[in-house]
């Protein structure tokens, strides 16, 4: 790794959650259950350790346990701006939008580029656009 990389704690949803986002993101998901890891604080087939492999966004994430806070974030957006040709950019922007809530479209700028914001399903806050016309 590069950089730094969110790991979620998902109120029991990780294995939907990262599954989902190897799909949008189109790559392999890694998933290692509470039972894989010898670990009795929590349902067996919880997720202990998941995470998104071989592709153009990197994240990971886990299912919390006992008294554990879940993932929640307030003034805070995963910026994908300019990771991928823009109409693979509106995709991404439209799958995280299914099941969640647009905030600000995905659009053109007084500035010239375009750039919208999504909330997902699972509360992440995606901003996402790219610079200059689509055809470039």
């Amino acid at each position: 790794m590069t950089g730094p990389t969110p790991y979620f704690h998902f109120p029991g949803t990780a294995r939907q959650a990262l599954t989902s986002y190897g799909d949008v993101f189109g790559c392999a998901v890694q998933l290692h259950t509470f039972a894989e890891f010898n670990r009795s604080d929590g349902p067996a087939d919880a997720i202990a350790h998941g995470g998104l492999v071989g592709g153009p966004v990197s994240l990971f994430g886990s299912d919390v346990a006992g008294a554990e806070p879940p993932f929640r974030a307030e003034g805070l957006m995963l910026a994908l701006l300019g990771t991928a040709a823009p109409a693979t950019l509106r995709t991404w922007f439209s799958r995280l939008s299914e099941g969640g809530r647009i905030v600000d479209d995905l659009q053109r700028r007084p500035w010239g580029d375009s750039d919208g914001q999504v909330i997902d399903r699972y509360g992440v806050h995606w901003l996402i656009g790219f610079e200059g016309d689509e055809s470039s």
